[in-house]
């Protein structure tokens, strides 16, 4: 096989669509100029993964609170959202605020959230693995044989 015929393996967020990518496209666009001015509690949108959602109406329902949805309020929210770590349960919560696409010259990298770094891999693994040596490290010289 040729190296333009090589198939590049799915990621685990595109196989598992975490990204929202499958979700029908309302045919409005948005520009985040336009969502910049949606970030108040009597009005608040979002962008997520070239999604924009106007999710008003969840905003007394979010189980972190209303306070980090304010923060990011009228902005791209990609990385916010990813750093938490929402469930595919909220994924699927978050489909029915759904308004709209943002505008293909806003759009950003899918790549771009909290859980890979800038060269495609795991940030959030090696740390825990880095705790993990640290503790087993940690544990052994404390607990160790004793004469």
């Amino acid at each position: 096989m040729s190296a333009e015929q090589e198939v590049k393996p799915k990621s685990f967020a595109e196989d598992l669509d975490v990204t929202m990518e499958g979700q029908e496209s309302s045919g409005k666009v948005y520009r985040l100029e336009e969502v910049s001015k949606h970030d108040h509690e009597q009005d608040m949108w979002m962008a997520i993964h070239n999604k924009v959602y106007d999710i008003t109406k969840f905003l007394d329902e979010h189980p972190g609170g209303v306070e980090v949805l304010l923060e990011n309020g009228g902005l791209d929210a990609t990385y916010a959202f990813e750093d938490v770590g929402h469930s595919l349960d909220a994924r699927d919560l978050l489909t029915q605020y759904y308004i709209g696409d943002v505008h293909a010259d806003d759009r950003t990298e899918k790549a771009a959230t909290a859980d890979t770094d800038d060269k495609g891999g795991n940030s959030n693994a090696l740390m825990m693995g880095l705790v993990v040596a640290l503790l087993a490290a940690g544990s052994f010289f404390m607990f160790g044989t004793r004469s």
